[in-house]
């Protein structure tokens, strides 16, 4: 579990919206008590009540044997972060450590082979669909990934529970908060402007 004080704690729909929005995440499961993790994108879905995420990884990945029937599986989706210097506050301060994570626990289990072309075929909607000359499923030679995917394991899992962390200088009074989204700000870091995207939204009556 991951700890997260009260002041720190994602809603659940904040937590489920960085899970869409950040699907790039860490697939964690156990085998014989040594930790095996896969970095891998998954879809999100949610139908009936009930949330599930959709993914895959090689056949020759040996975590595939920890995913059928498996009711402790880990998915850690990372957002944004950023070193917070303590130069930027008025008083003495130590330094810290901005960040938004959402870790995802559920049961897992291997896809059938259908299962996993309609899966393949959901994700590819996703991320080409609105391109131009987008590579969907019926845009490939007929049998091309059908052969690919006799070199991937297909998988999905039933998500039962839900943490979601965001430590974003919400302890800082309005002046260094003020001071900490400028100096985020002037950065050429992506990460670092994504955090004061982020700072800025929450406290937008500082910033008109």
């Amino acid at each position: 579990m991951v700890y997260t004080p009260k002041q720190y704690r994602m809603s659940h729909d904040e937590a489920v919206q960085m899970m869409k929005t950040s699907p790039f995440a860490l697939l964690i499961t156990v085998e014989e008590q040594r930790p095996l993790a896969t970095h891998i994108p998954v879809e999100i879905r949610e139908e009936q009540g009930k949330m599930y995420a959709t993914g895959h990884i090689a056949y020759g990945n040996r975590q595939k044997k920890t995913l059928e029937n498996n009711r402790d599986v880990l998915l850690i989706f990372q957002g944004p972060h950023a070193y917070i210097s303590s130069s930027w506050y008025e008083g003495e301060e130590v330094p810290t450590w901005d960040y938004l994570a959402v870790h995802a626990y559920g049961t897992a289990r291997l896809l059938a082979t259908d299962e996993l072309k309609s899966a393949l075929a959901a994700m590819l909607d996703h991320y080409e669909a609105h391109r131009e000359n987008g590579r969907v499923w019926d845009t490939f030679t007929p049998g091309k990934l059908e052969r690919e995917m006799q070199g991937i394991v297909g998988f999905e899992i039933e998500i039962t529970g839900i943490q979601g962390a965001a430590k974003m200088s919400q302890n800082r009074n309005n002046t260094d908060y003020k001071s900490i989204v400028g100096e985020l700000e002037k950065s050429n870091d992506q990460e670092e402007n994504l955090v004061a995207e982020w700072l800025r939204e929450q406290r937008k009556e500082l910033f008109k």
